[in-house]
């Protein structure tokens, strides 16, 4: 009855267009008062304090903060450059320029909605000039903004591994999500350069521009360097590199770029403020409802019904692939991570498939949410940035999602994909 009462109440939430993380408490505070055993909302609430109260989550903040002082610190525009210089000739070489620096700017910010806000804004306009098809331009900055949830560091990859209870280290999902991030990003070009191939024009392989906007974009990039190379060498833990990530953003922002002034600080410390509190209260709800379904054994429930339909770990996650792209066109990736990860842990072990791939796997699959309607969040910030509509977008949409599945399933069917990296660098 719980169980019950916890699933239809979250669908009808949904449904009435309530906001996703007040729907999962909702929904588990009707599913706590379902069953007698358990104390009402007192539980509610302290599994919603106990979820976030993890040492590891202190990275998000503090990442979300790197993330806003390169993105207005004029780190976008340099990449840009960096990528213009290195694909800009090619076939559709302003839409590959637009992937290529999705790519790069992932790798500072770890945020697909900021990669849409900076990338898109200056590199919708520059593509409607060649083409003026701003529902083509638009889709493709969409899709190419999510390889920055694959590519460290990322902030959903540090939620998986506190969802997993320290059974995945940050900095092996980390490394495990790099060669997957850059197979999507290859996919959406060589898509980008069929359905959009007049939208060259860059500046091509000119070795002095190469190495002069290389060595503008360099002191951006080295922040992963120093982040990644940190977290594998064991010289910090992954909260304590994104304080120095900050830390890194200030002095590059503020006294190397100098197009952040001291003013504009309280701003955005605002408005990390807000996103954490955002994803926060995400992360309780979720850890909250998580707790309930474990107490009502639905992860057993589900892993049996699951085994019964095969024991092959393949065909397994294949039908996780599908579940999970349904899914994750009504459930955001934050809450999603947090609710789904114990749900398939238990089968996930069972089958020996590992954890990293199945990772790697998931984040996937929810990426390609993040573009899909009816709650798609890249979406719909690349409509009001490409000042389009999604009606106008999904016929433009269809050959991108294909890429991004062809590469879901290329990372599922191959898993030294995701764990060689993680192997040779002795973090898995």
């Amino acid at each position: 009855m719980a169980t019950l009462t916890l699933v239809v109440s979250f669908i009808l939430l949904l449904a009435l267009n309530v906001p996703v993380a007040f729907a999962i408490g909702i929904a588990t505070a009707l599913g706590v008062v379902a069953t007698s055993e358990l104390p009402g909302a007192l539980l509610v609430a302290q599994r919603m304090a106990t979820g976030i109260d993890s040492f590891t989550l202190l990275a998000i903040p503090f990442f979300i903060l790197a993330g806003l002082l390169m993105g207005q610190g004029g780190i976008a525009r340099r990449l840009i450059d960096l990528a213009d210089v290195l694909v800009g000739r090619l076939r559709g070489g302003l839409s590959s320029v637009t992937i290529l620096t999705c790519m790069l700017f992932g790798s500072v910010s770890g945020s697909a909605a900021a990669a849409v806000s900076s990338i898109g804004s200056f590199m919708v306009p520059a593509m409607n000039e060649r083409n003026d098809n701003p529902p083509l331009n638009t889709a493709i900055v969409v899709t190419a903004s999510t390889t920055g949830l694959l590519i460290p560091p990322s902030n959903i990859m540090i939620i998986y591994a506190m969802a997993t209870g320290g059974a995945v280290s940050v900095a092996a999902i980390f490394l495990a999500g790099v060669v997957p991030g850059v197979l999507v990003g290859l996919a959406l070009m060589a898509v980008a350069a069929v359905v959009a191939p007049d939208s060259s024009g860059g500046t091509g392989w000119s070795l002095r521009e190469l190495v002069i906007r290389l060595g503008r974009a360099v002191p951006a990039l080295a922040m992963v360097v120093i982040v990644l190379g940190g977290i594998v060498a064991g010289v910090f833990t992954a909260t304590e590199a994104s304080a120095i990530a900050v830390l890194y953003a200030l002095v590059l922002s503020l006294g190397v770029y100098r197009e952040v002034g001291v003013r504009e600080l309280p701003a955005l410390l605002l408005r990390c403020g807000v996103i954490t509190s955002v994803v926060m209260l995400l992360v309780g709800a979720s850890s909250a409802m998580a707790w309930i379904l474990a107490y009502e054994n639905v992860p057993q429930v589900l892993g049996t019904a699951l085994l019964r339909l095969s024991d092959d770990p393949v065909v397994i996650l294949l039908l996780i692939n599908i579940f999970m792209l349904a899914a994750g066109t009504v459930i955001d990736m934050t809450p999603a991570v947090l609710l789904f990860t114990p749900i398939f842990w238990p089968v996930v072990l069972s089958l020996g498939i590992d954890p990293l791939h199945f990772g790697v796997v998931l984040i996937m699959n929810l990426c390609i949410g993040l573009c899909t309607p009816p709650v798609g969040t890249c979406l719909f910030l690349g409509c009001g940035i490409g000042d389009t509509t999604v009606p106008r977008m999904l016929p433009k949409l269809l050959p991108f999602y294909a890429a991004m599945i062809a590469a879901l399933l290329l990372t599922t069917l191959v898993p030294s994909l995701t764990l060689a990296l993680p192997r040779a660098l002795g973090a898995w």
